[in-house]
């Protein structure tokens, strides 16, 4: 069942949701440059049993970071929260303003929540808040 925001409850969601985003993005880069270690190191040579070993413990930090993320996901999820994009730390907050329902919308970096957007459209249409009225 979707919880809905209001815009007081979404501005105090974000003090245990932004450390959750922060994690994600920081992830992600490991996870990518764990990647690209991988690629490199088929490239760079080495034994066989040495190049399978390396990407073996590689692999296992891999998995690692992705279990960490996939809990980050779900703790968002179980928030009701929608992760729209983890390198920009996008997330949107379902919410019903006049018994229509809206996304609050946020990203990392950004102060309390500002704008929000149909649910139709996303990021590019959102409009300041001032607009709800």
């Amino acid at each position: 069942m979707t919880t809905f925001y209001s815009i007081d409850d979404a501005n105090a969601a974000l003090a245990e949701v932004e450390p959750i985003l922060s994690a994600l993005r920081d992830e992600r880069q490991e996870l990518i440059r764990l990647r690209d270690r991988t690629l490199a190191g088929r490239a760079n040579g080495g034994t066989a049993a040495e190049i399978k070993e390396e990407e073996r413990r590689l692999r296992l930090k891999m998995q690692g970071l992705i279990d960490q993320m996939q809990a980050g996901v779900m703790r968002l999820d179980e928030l009701s929260v929608t992760l729209r994009d983890i390198e920009s730390g996008l997330i949107d907050f379902p919410a019903l303003v006049s018994g229509r329902q809206v996304w609050l919308c946020w990203r990392l970096g950004e102060g309390p929540i500002e704008f929000w957007h149909e649910l139709e459209t996303g990021f590019s249409s959102r409009r300041q808040l001032i607009d709800l009225a």
